[in-house]
Order: structure tokens, then C-alpha cells, then sequence
């Protein structure tokens, strides 16, 4: 294992997850199974580990430049902890039946990688190449009455599950949910992602670790780079524009994603 090429690359990983709010998992597991040949059930457990304390970080520094929509997350993590460890429960029941897990986590993750990141594309391509072109919006989610908060609780339930079995979109779909239906403004939208994402891998991680599929040397080797990427990336984030470097993103995990598939 090249631990100084694991931590460069993760450099660059962070300072994605900074700027954008996604990237993190959907970038990292996909490079430990196809660049470092780490099986899928670790390479999964591992990254939910190291990507706890990378999306804390940059929680962080949005949380000091006030880019956290704090109701939204809030009303996103009482559905999305549970969720998560019921994914988390769900590989639990597969390990224990003797099934070849890695092989089921290679296709389930590129499918979520490959889903998540069409749907993501075509809206910012119609946004870009067909403003005219009116997709009927959902209504907002109102988080002060009920109604709003039902709907905000089971969308994250059903977010969180897909998290705890793939450990992919704890930043990208969530970042969709929150431009549908919480209108949040690019800034807020990142700052809000990455503060939901803390608190939701914060507690998947806690199932991985009982599924005994953490590797310590990674999780480390991952922090050394990611960390102080995802600040560096947390502070350009108010210089750089967004829609260019999204669209750069999603084309690369469309490849990766594929390539997970057909492995």
C-alpha cells in the first residue's frame, strides 16, 4: 500500500469536498478499490471513518463564516442518523448469510454514484443550456410547521440508508435535496451539506466500526491529506464558481461510477 500517494491524493479529494460539499466518499471509496486494490466492504467502512472528521472540518469553518442553514440540517439528521444505521444493520444481516459482500457493494455503489450524479448533471445542463425550459419545482419545505418537517425527516431517512450501506451521498444527493427543496443560495448550500454530513457519518461511522471493516492505516493516511484540503477548499469556496467546477466533478464520477459497474 502507497500511503503517501493515498494521503496526496486525498489532498485534492479535500479541497473538492471544501468547495463543492460533495465528492468526499464518491471520490475516495472508488479510488481505494480501484487504485490501491482495497476490497469494497473496507474501502467503504474506512472512508465513513476518515470522511467524519473531513466533513467536521469543513462543517466547521462554514459554521465560523455563518453559511449553515441550521433548521435544515437539523430536521435532515432526526431522519438520516436512523436511516443510516438501518443500512448500516442491512450489511450487518448480508455478512452474517455468507454472501460475497464486496461484490454486492462494488454494483450498489456505482449505481448510487451513477444516479446521484446524472440526475445532478441534467438539472445544472438545463440551468445552463435551457434557462427557458421551466422543470416544475417542488414546493419549499416549510421546517416551521409539521407538514414540512415529516416530509424533511423522511427524506433523510431514506437518504441516510443509502449512506450507511454505500458510504456515497452524504454530500452529493443531500446537496440536491437541499437546492429542491430548501432553496438555499450556493454558500449556504455547501456549508449547510457538509454540517448535515458531519452529524450523519458521525453515526454511521460508529456502525462500521462494529462491522469490523475500518482499516486504521487508510483512515489515517486519508486524514493527512483531507484534512487540511477540505480547509483550504472551505476558504475558496467564496472565490471560485461553483457551476463550472460541479460540472468538471460529475463528468469524473460518471467515469468512476461506470467503471465501479463493470468491474
Amino acid at each position: 500500500m502507497n500511503y503517501p500517494l493515498l494521503s496526496f491524493l486525498s489532498l485534492f479529494v479535500g479541497i473538492l469536498v471544501g468547495l463543492t460539499g460533495i465528492g468526499g466518499a464518491s471520490l475516495i471509496t472508488p479510488m481505494l478499490i480501484l487504485v490501491f486494490q482495497v476490497p469494497a466492504s473496507v474501502a467503504i467502512g474506512s472512508d465513513v471513518v476518515a470522511a467524519t472528521l473531513m466533513k467536521i472540518v469543513g462543517a466547521a469553518k462554514h459554521w465560523q463564516q455563518q453559511t449553515v442553514n441550521l433548521q435544515a440540517v437539523r430536521w435532515l439528521a432526526y431522519g438520516s442518523v436512523p436511516g443510516s444505521l438501518v443500512g448500516v444493520g442491512i450489511l450487518h444481516q448480508l455478512q452474517k448469510t455468507g454472501i460475497d459482500l464486496d461484490v454486492i457493494l462494488l454494483r450498489l455503489l456505482g449505481i448510487a454514484i451513477l444516479a446521484i450524479t446524472v440526475v445532478a448533471l441534467i438539472q445544472m445542463l438545463l440551468l445552463i443550456f435551457a434557462p427557458q425550459f421551466q422543470i416544475p419545482a417542488p414546493p419549499k419545505l416549510n421546517l416551521e410547521i409539521w407538514q414540512g418537517r415529516s416530509w424533511a425527516i423522511a427524506i433523510g431517512a431514506i437518504l441516510g440508508c443509502v449512506v450507511g450501506m454505500t458510504s456515497v451521498s452524504s454530500g452529493s444527493m443531500f446537496a440536491l435535496v437541499l437546492i429542491a427543496f430548501f432553496q438555499l443560495d450556493t454558500q449556504k448550500l455547501v456549508g449547510t451539506d457538509l454540517a448535515q454530513a458531519a452529524i450523519l457519518l458521525s453515526f454511521t461511522s460508529l456502525g462500521h466500526l462494529g462491522l469490523g471493516t475500518v482499516d486504521w492505516a487508510l483512515v489515517i493516511a486519508i486524514w493527512i491529506g483531507s484534512i487540511p484540503g477540505v480547509l483550504i477548499g472551505a476558504k475558496l469556496c467564496q472565490m471560485i464558481p461553483q457551476r463550472p467546477l460541479r460540472f468538471v466533478l460529475y463528468m469524473l464520477l460518471m467515469m468512476v461510477s461506470w467503471k465501479l459497474v463493470h468491474v
